[in-house]
């Protein structure tokens, strides 16, 4: 019998600086209210954060790695009417980081395409 072939992954990134001296701050928030905050939402599977490596000026200090059951999910998860933990972590971004402190430099959705492994 042939292996039932897995759903695709869908992923949302999320490219994010913070301002000099707000690392700190940032990754606590982040950490601990942030990110539980959106995996209260059923549709999203996982969320990984990364930092770049070392000092170099070209492309956001981090990502956010958002992976959800499906792009319906993913739909949802966009449509603050429809997904009130979304519309509660903007919100308490909104009001936690309202004097500023980091910057989403651009949030982008993929459907994978392949994926190999060794």
């Amino acid at each position: 019998m042939p292996k039932k072939k897995a759903a695709k992954k869908i992923i949302n990134v999320v490219a994010t600086e913070c301002w000099p001296g707000e690392d700190k701050k940032f990754n606590k928030y982040y950490n601990e209210v942030h990110t539980p905050m959106l995996l209260k939402y059923k549709g999203i599977k996982k969320a990984t954060r990364y930092r770049k490596i070392g000092d170099k000026e070209e492309g956001p200090k981090y990502l956010g790695i958002y992976e959800f059951e499906s792009k319906e999910a993913l739909d949802i998860f966009n449509d603050f009417d429809k997904c009130p933990e979304h519309a509660a972590a903007r919100d308490r971004m909104r009001e936690t980081w309202k004097d500023g402190g980091f910057i989403i430099k651009w949030i982008v959705p993929y459907e994978e395409i392949e994926t190999w492994e060794t």
